[in-house]
């Protein structure tokens, strides 16, 4: 006979894969101690860059229960966004988790149709859902629940699945049954770290934002830093060559949401059609993107450091 906390367990799980998620671990809601001193090194570092937010809720960051009053359990969750076709060799290359629809809202309405469903199905339960919002390390929550390893490019890693997928959390105040960490599966492989275009995984585990061609095109806002021009590899908005060369990522598999498919001009535009983008084509392509968190002038100036 179940557990009520192991059957609520069972029930949250099997409505996380209805709505559309990969996998979903759980895990209790606790102060994270051996990401404390990591996070405290990484920031004194400065390897937050022009990232200032990241100082910000240093407690919060590491301790859900200062987040979310009464807290007990951080479910957590993946969504897949690997796409079926990818853009041409001959483009200035974006992100693959920007083709669609902006993902923060994609997933806060599951994340809010989930915590519906708990409050239906098991009574008053208090809760708030994060999509890589607030100051909640959705990485080491994953990691905690199970879900996959962090990698030595600093993404969680899945052996069947790889790494294209969005990790989202929903913390509410319900005990349940805890899901346990699981094994590292890197080895000796130093791909993701021989590949980056900006030498940003300083060393396994550790990557310098500020350093990193994703920071450089979508958070930098001022001028991008001449030293690393011609260091871009065509990217003008993220990056995902440590993703691209992990052999986990063999075993990625196309995404099944239709909010996530690109707009039917993004696959076919060339260099050419880049560098002449008004912005009246930028707002029809990315009217629902997170693309537009750079917007046109951020991706125009992204666009004319990466001309030869």
């Amino acid at each position: 006979m179940l557990n009520h906390k192991a059957k609520y367990s069972e029930i949250i799980k099997a409505e996380a894969k209805r709505l559309g998620f990969l996998s979903c671990g759980i895990s209790k809601a606790e102060f994270l101690e051996t990401e404390a001193p990591r996070l405290e090194a990484w920031l004194n570092k400065n390897m937050n860059g022009e990232m200032q937010y990241m100082e910000n809720h240093f407690d919060k960051r590491l301790d859900p229960t200062l987040l979310v009053e009464g807290s007990k359990s951080v479910i957590s969750l993946l969504l897949n966004y690997y796409p079926s076709e990818t853009q041409t060799d001959t483009s200035y290359k974006l992100s693959k988790y920007a083709y669609g629809n902006d993902y923060h809202h994609v997933i806060k309405h599951k994340l809010k149709s989930l915590l519906y469903f708990i409050q239906d199905e098991i009574g008053e339960v208090g809760g708030r859902a994060f999509v890589d919002s607030a100051p909640v390390l959705d990485k080491a929550w994953a990691a905690k629940s199970g879900l996959g390893w962090i990698g030595k490019h600093s993404n969680l890693l899945t052996q069947q699945i790889g790494s294209f997928y969005f990790i989202a959390e929903l913390i509410i105040d319900l005990e349940l049954e805890y899901d346990h960490a699981t094994t590292d599966h890197c080895g000796t492989c130093t791909k993701c770290i021989d590949a980056c275009p900006t030498e940003a995984i300083t060393e396994p585990y550790v990557v310098d934002g500020s350093k990193c061609i994703s920071y450089f095109t979508i958070e930098l806002k001022e001028n991008l830093p001449s030293e690393f021009k011609g260091k871009f590899d065509d990217w003008m908005f993220g990056c995902d060559v440590c993703q691209d060369v992990c052999p986990w990522n063999k075993f990625s598999k196309p995404h099944n949401e239709p909010l996530f498919n690109p707009h039917p001009q993004l696959l076919d535009m060339t260099k050419k059609d880049w560098e002449e983008i008004t912005e009246d084509t930028f707002k029809k392509v990315f009217q629902k993107s997170a693309v537009k968190r750079t917007k046109f002038a951020g991706l125009e100036r992204n666009i004319e450091f990466l001309k030869p």
